[in-house]
């Protein structure tokens, strides 16, 4: 509550220094606008800047290490036997005082200790949102006093606003490379602790994948087994099964789109088409487990082929159905961008509709067009749930569409389910997974890159 009312006096007292600020600059040269260095508007800013800024700062400083410090507070006033031990019981124990100082029950009878250390915890917590509360909004009245002094008619609003905003952006900039940074060293580092138990000559060529661990040693297969060639050939089956869907589906969408469909056509088909982007890969799991395997194994049947239940081409066909859209519609962007110059060119030479888009709009838009398809290949390759939902969980190594396989983005999901230990095989390859499946994911994209820089030509 303290943080929430906090932030409404922030707004409040920002929007206030605005408004200040800006009718004070107007009225220091008595409505002479051209006087001031700045526009008034900057001023109103800058006022708002010096009410909000110094406030804002003290609140995610404090709030990025007010629990750190309670709980630092709360574990030096316990005994010793309750602090001292390894990593796994200090950090039970913070769960503990936590989830006690929370409401929320551990299932089992609290230590005494532990229960007065969680009521100190929330506590100190109350007492430090109260106390940053009034800090915070004494920040922020000190601050609009002082911006509001500041102003005048040689104040230089606009620069001071100015870098401030391009501070603002770099750090925007910042927080995007350095969670990308983040999350690959985290992947990183989990896979390699999975390769310091799994060799990775075993990982990336072995036949088998049975990841589950006993929770004995004298149950059978305890030792579990990571070869991961079957998530690798699942993938690439059910990837090629999308693609072949896809591509041309999408491909001739484009071609009809931006070269023989009228522009009222065009108005109502493009988004048509588009909004199957927007669907959810969940429906597409319950149409595909639901609708396409069904019917993918009657007609095999019919056919008399043995179909299982759960069958690659049921969700290679529903997969490619959700990525017939990003095709299309970056087919019929790349078309539309071959100036028109190029076809009345051809026209002029005799050339027909068809064999101007074949001889001469396609090779010109081949590099975006294979940008696309690398595009979606890559969306193919990170698709989970239709997969999940069609066609099954099995890791076979087999070439037939007409089986049940898994993918790679199947089994991290698997493995990553409820509460796992992170000190075992079974769920550190996930994170080996993960490594294989962005750096597949990486150079796919920097061909797609390639192809357009090395390709592209240039129109005047």
């Amino acid at each position: 509550m303290q943080l929430t009312l906090l932030a409404l006096i922030l707004t409040l007292l920002t929007v206030i220094g605005f408004l200040i600020g800006r009718s004070r600059a107007a009225a220091s040269v008595g409505g002479r606008v051209a006087e001031l260095h700045s526009v008034p508007s900057y001023h109103g800013v800058y006022v708002a800047l010096w009410a909000g800024l110094p406030a804002l700062l003290l609140f995610l400083a404090w709030t990025a290490s007010e629990g750190w410090l309670a709980m630092q507070l709360v574990l030096s006033a316990l005994p010793e036997r309750l602090t001292t031990g390894d990593g796994q019981s200090v950090a039970l124990l913070k769960a503990d005082i936590l989830n006690l100082a929370r409401d929320i029950s551990t299932g089992r009878e609290p230590d005494p200790l532990v229960a007065e250390a969680a009521r100190r915890y929330a506590a100190f917590r109350d007492l430090a949102d109260w106390s940053l509360l009034a800090v915070g909004a004494s920040l922020a009245v000190a601050g609009l006093a002082w911006g509001r002094h500041r102003i005048g008619p040689d104040l230089r609003a606009r620069p001071v606003v100015e870098r401030v905003v391009r501070v603002v952006l770099v750090l925007c900039s910042l927080v995007a490379i350095l969670t990308t940074v983040g999350i690959v060293l985290s992947l990183l580092f989990e896979a390699l602790r999975f390769f310091t138990v799994v060799s990775p000559l075993d990982f990336l060529f072995g036949t088998h994948w049975s990841p589950q661990m006993a929770m004995r040693a004298d149950q059978v297969g305890s030792s579990g087994s990571f070869g991961a060639i079957p998530l690798f050939a699942g993938t690439l089956l059910i990837t090629v099964i999308a693609m072949a869907v896809a591509v041309p589906v999408g491909l001739m969408a484009a071609i009809y789109m931006s070269e023989y469909a009228g522009r009222g056509v065009r108005t109502w088909l493009k988004p048509a088409l588009e909004i199957l982007a927007g669907i959810p890969t969940v429906v597409y799991g319950f149409f595909a487990a639901l609708t396409m395997a069904p019917f993918v194994r009657s007609v095999g049947e019919a056919l008399g082929l043995d179909v299982s239940s759960e069958s690659a081409l049921a969700a290679g066909i529903v997969m490619g159905v959700m990525i017939i859209p990003f095709v299309s519609s970056l087919s019929d962007d790349v078309i539309n961008a071959v100036p028109q110059s190029l076809r009345d060119g051809s026209y002029g030479l005799g050339a027909t509709k068809s064999e101007t888009i074949r001889q001469v709009v396609l090779p010109a838009a081949l590099p975006g067009i294979v940008a696309a398809v690398m595009l979606a290949v890559s969306r193919a390759i990170g698709e989970t749930m239709i997969v999940t939902m069609a066609s099954g969980l099995t890791a076979n190594l087999t070439a037939n569409p007409l089986q049940a396989v898994t993918t790679v983005t199947t089994q991290i999901a698997t493995l990553l389910v409820g509460d796992q230990e992170f000190d075992s095989p079974k769920t550190l390859s996930a994170f080996g997974l993960g490594l294989v499946l962005f750096l597949v994911t990486l150079c796919l994209n920097m061909v797609a890159l390639r192809v357009v820089r090395t390709y592209r030509e240039k129109y005047d």
